[in-house]
């Protein structure tokens, strides 16, 4: 492991965040706030460990990274950012301890969501285009950014492109990895200028259109007010950003194809169509299960119900209704969708439609081949044959995912929280959703989870943006030996 490159790699990732704190504090300067000293001095602390990190070791240079140093660096460089990013929140004093300050921050890199805030009106602006920011800074991946725009990466890019990049296959549309990086890029940054633009038609002011902006696309879930999206009451806004959680739960090499005039990109891709019908099956049945008892007029059960399923499918957080309230099956269907999760190759969390695709087709031919044992039969998507390894990888992530998520269960049980917020904190956290059931439910937060439980939470939410295998595989005593 050599480890003056991976650090010198490092501190270039905490420099950059130090100097993109320049732009919050430019939000208060703008609003008047003069609350900017904490985030200066976050900034300046910042810059300067990450700069002394550089400096060391910037003669260091190297031709290959090994795939074990790309795990490396992406599980410390998420760590540093996350403690790093986490200063302004605890130099700012609305967030308390250092521990809450860690835990929003990492919850906003990975784009979970969740939140230890109280009132979040009472925070400045400066601090809250923060939090938003980092989120959008997370959804297509700290690491992907760098390897785009840092020369510095541009050699060995793909050990860190494949162990960041939230798919089981990642999706190398040039040949250089860093031509690559930089058109997803550029997509992102294309469809969440549109969704500030429509945000603002529907009313919003360009402070609260960035700032859910931000947490839309990377499916985060951040809002700038204290009941979330439910704020604004208007169908208009809940329809956008549904419809641009959905383009963010969809994988975003096919909303390059789109733009290059390949307009059955979506229809073609067979991930993109068991997603899509999902949503729509999820949603038919949820509307139709809150109306009458819930909701008196159909269409009203539709938008909320509509909502609630992608934000909750996307892995976004968002909410405008409080749905532990509803029906038992509602509630168990959002349940159900916390682990389903958006498509691979997209900016959501959870299990991955590809990967419950998968999943099914293996059940399927296990049961084929009782009834045909001589038969040779191949797991295909999309007309193509699925790699043994990839499928071996696929039951691989699934086995630690469930029997991480029991795990983690039991402990935070043991830390004295109850059984439902228990089960739902874990789901919340390590499929990077936000908000759960029990006392983690919409309309509460995890404020009340001891700290211990909440360094486990931060674990979590590590886990499964970074698809656990980057994370677990630091656990692993032949991963440091030579």
């Amino acid at each position: 492991m050599r480890w003056r490159y991976i650090l010198n790699i490092i501190g270039i990732l905490i420099l950059f965040l130090g100097l993109s704190m320049l732009l919050p504090l430019g939000v208060e300067l703008f609003y008047g706030e003069y609350s900017g000293v904490p985030l200066l001095y976050a900034m300046g602390l910042t810059i300067v460990c990450g700069a002394i990190l550089h400096i060391c070791f910037r003669k260091v240079t190297i031709e290959y990274i090994s795939p074990r140093e790309g795990m490396a660096i992406v599980a410390l460089g998420w760590t540093s950012v996350g403690l790093f990013g986490a200063l302004p929140f605890y130099f700012g004093g609305q967030f308390g301890s250092f521990t809450n300050a860690f835990f929003e921050s990492v919850s906003g890199f990975t784009t979970t969501g969740s939140s230890i805030l109280t009132d979040i009106e009472a925070v400045s602006k400066g601090v809250l285009f923060w939090r938003s920011l980092i989120q959008w800074f997370g959804g297509m991946g700290i690491i992907v950014l760098s390897v785009a725009i840092l020369p510095f990466l541009g050699v060995g890019g793909m050990q860190l492109y494949k162990a960041e990049v939230p798919s089981p296959v990642p999706d190398k549309l040039k040949p250089r990895i860093k031509d690559t990086a930089m058109i997803m890029w550029k997509v992102y940054v294309l469809i969440s200028l549109a969704e500030v633009v429509f945000l603002m038609l529907g009313g919003m002011t360009l402070y609260d259109a960035l700032c859910h902006t931000f947490t839309t696309m990377p499916t985060g879930g951040f809002s700038t007010k204290n009941t979330s999206v439910a704020h604004y009451d208007s169908v208009y806004i809940d329809m956008v950003i549904v419809f641009f959680m959905v383009l963010a739960g969809i994988n975003f090499s096919l909303h390059y194809q789109m733009l290059r005039g390949r307009t059955l990109a979506f229809w073609r891709d067979s991930e993109c169509r068991f997603f899509l019908a999902a949503v729509l099956v999820l949603t038919v049945l949820v509307s139709f299960d809150i109306y009458g008892d819930v909701y008196t007029r159909i269409g009203e059960a539709f938008q909320y119900g509509f909502f609630q399923v992608v934000s909750i499918v996307t892995t976004t957080g968002f909410a405008t209704a409080d749905y532990e309230q509803w029906p038992a099956m509602s509630q168990l269907i959002l349940l159900l969708c916390m682990f389903l999760g958006a498509s691979a190759g997209s900016t959501g969390g959870g299990m991955k439609c590809l990967r419950i695709m998968l999943v099914f087709k293996y059940c399927y031919k296990e049961l084929f081949s009782l009834i045909h044992p001589h038969a040779v039969t191949q797991i295909k998507i999309g007309g193509k044959s699925v790699p043994e390894d990839v499928m071996r990888s696929v039951l691989g992530f699934l086995a630690l995912y469930m029997g991480l998520f029991a795990v983690c269960s039991v402990i935070l049980a043991g830390l004295g929280v109850d059984f439902v917020t228990s089960f739902a904190a874990i789901v919340a956290t390590i499929g990077n959703i936000g908000p759960g059931f029990g006392l983690v439910g919409p309309t509460e937060n995890f404020a009340m989870i001891p700290d211990m439980g909440k360094w486990l939470l931060v674990w979590c939410m590590l886990l499964g943006r970074l698809e656990i295998y980057t994370v677990i595989i630091l656990l692993v005593p032949e991963f440091w030996r030579k």
